[in-house]
């Protein structure tokens, strides 16, 4: 349980000074003694507060919508264009996280496991047939914090088998999720950044390549790539004489990289976070390196299978497990996802329950989906009805809010997260949520007042689109939900005009503090 800071409240009054009356003056009242009583101004009310902030001149063009409800007795507090639609940005987590929570459990593990057509090993070591890394879908593989070892690992097992040479394929499969494993909606200028990782069913190193940007002497420039296991070829057309600025450039689909312009003059180095071009590629030449680091040898070559495609081998008579690497559990996954808005986890974690509900055949609607993100959205639905939510308050297509054309009203957040508190498994979502000033996106943010230590919120953030959605107790301790939603607002522009405006950000932060000094009543 997470404890407020305490805080004290100064509140400003008047103190009267009088001096002592003379018998002369006593019978001539003074006109102080005539005037009326002075008296405290009254405070002004939530209403009156939040509407006087997003009045301001600088959000004239922009939309607000807020909701705010008490948790405690389900009294509505606040309410601007509640029932409108925004675009959530990364708000749009939530959602995700409680259908994973609601159709997979909080301690479910994914595995990825290593396969081998045959199990018979000759006595030079040998063994005839394939290997075939089969992913299910953890967007944790070999992160640091998880399974940085994970091909070691694999590797070793197999080496322990007495196998000093496979004399087949190695078959990296990546056909766990059906359909096209990017988030509909998903923008091509995306889908070369880091925040836009290609998701797979086998990810690895959260999907990212590293690029760094070298001056040699007085020439620029050189250009390394990590992991070389990722295949990305180096086309360099950076060069002195050239005054544009560097850029880098993968085209969608292509494992070529373009670096043309050059460093600035004074500039020795600069790094680069990228996607990566194909993950399961990645994986299985990190599993081939690891292979040869055991002193096995690898006849064949390295195989990649996506979805539509399929492999035979996985279920025929003979194929046995080698080893697995688990994930942390589901909880843990959304922990992670919620705290640091991992758009590749989000997405990947959608179609992880799409796999759960298919199997389930968890979907009420008469035409039944066909890819792992339809079955997850059409489970979602039945979510949202239990809930109590209508279906045109909340309109995703993927997972993680990246997508321009998801839409939600601040009213259905709210409504969701109440919901949300009463399920068994709730807490794990709540503790999930970036703590104001403490940890996750909200790290520097309300690192001081009543909000700190105290709200519990997820962030959004897109292209002129803001959002901060979660829970605050306010200083007469009452439990409050809220959504706080800013959309259409070209940040940068508005700066120009209004050189006073605040960042969207704590705009946001200084409705949420409204909330946090909020001291019950109006």
């Amino acid at each position: 349980m997470r404890h407020r800071r305490g805080r004290v409240s100064l509140v400003a009054g008047f103190l009267l000074l009088t001096g002592a009356t003379t018998a002369a003056t006593a019978q001539t009242p003074s006109p102080a003694a005539t005037a009326p009583a002075t008296t405290t101004p009254r405070p002004a009310t939530l209403q009156q507060q939040i509407d006087a902030y997003i009045s301001q001149p600088q959000f004239a063009r922009a939309d607000w919508g807020i909701a705010v409800q008490s948790l405690d007795t389900g009294k509505i507090l606040y309410q601007h264009n509640a029932d409108r639609l925004f675009v959530p940005a990364s708000n749009a987590k939530l959602f995700t996280a409680a259908l994973v929570l609601a159709e997979i459990g909080d301690t479910t593990r994914i595995a990825t496991t290593l396969y081998a057509t045959s199990t018979r090993v000759g006595r030079n070591g040998t063994l005839r047939g394939d290997l075939i890394l089969y992913g299910r879908g953890d967007p944790s593989l070999g992160l640091p914090d998880t399974s940085p070892d994970w091909a070691d690992r694999l590797a070793t097992a197999l080496a322990q088998r007495g196998v000093k040479r496979v004399e087949g394929n190695l078959i990296a499969d990546a056909t766990y999720f059906t359909g096209m494993p990017v988030g509909a909606g998903w923008e091509a200028d995306d889908l070369q950044t880091w925040y836009g990782a290609l998701p797979s069913a086998l990810d690895v190193a959260g999907n990212l390549i590293h690029v760094d940007v070298t001056r040699e002497y007085r020439h620029c420039c050189a250009i390394t790539v990590k992991p070389d296991a990722a295949g990305v070829r180096v086309v360099n057309l950076t060069a002195d004489a050239d005054d544009a600025p560097l850029g880098l450039y993968r085209p969608p689909g292509s494992s070529t990289l373009y670096a043309v312009g050059r460093l600035p003059a004074r500039t020795r180095k600069h790094s680069y976070v990228l996607s990566m071009p194909d993950p399961a590629r990645t994986a299985g030449n990190q599993l081939r390196q690891a292979l040869a680091r055991r002193g096995i040898v690898l006849a064949g070559h390295v195989q990649v299978l996506q979805w539509p495609q399929s492999d035979p081998t996985l279920t025929q008579p003979g194929t046995q497990a080698i080893a697995s690497i688990n994930s942390p559990g589901i909880a843990a996954l959304v922990d992670h996802t919620l705290k640091n808005s991992d758009n590749l986890f989000a997405q990947t974690l959608l179609l992880q329950a799409g796999v759960v509900a298919a199997q389930r055949g968890d979907c009420d609607e008469a035409r039944k989906p066909d890819t792992s993100a339809g079955w997850a959205l059409c489970a979602l639905h039945g979510l949202l009805a239990r809930a109590g939510i209508p279906p045109s308050a909340v309109r995703l297509s993927e997972g993680s809010g990246l997508a321009r054309r998801d839409l939600i009203t601040p009213n259905a957040f709210v409504q969701w997260l109440t919901w949300v508190n009463t399920q068994p498994w709730g807490p794990d979502l709540r503790n999930a949520l970036p703590v104001a000033g403490i940890d996750g996106t909200l790290e520097h943010r309300f690192r001081d007042g009543p909000a700190a230590d105290n709200l519990q919120a997820k962030t959004g953030t897109l292209n002129h689109d803001y959002t901060l959605t979660g829970f605050v107790t306010d200083a007469a301790g009452e439990h409050l939900v809220f959504s706080i939603m800013l959309n259409r607002y070209p940040r940068w522009a508005v700066a120009r005009e209004y050189p006073d405006a605040v960042r969207p950000q704590r705009a946001l932060d200084a409705i949420a503090k409204i909330l946090a000094d909020h001291k019950g009543g109006g």
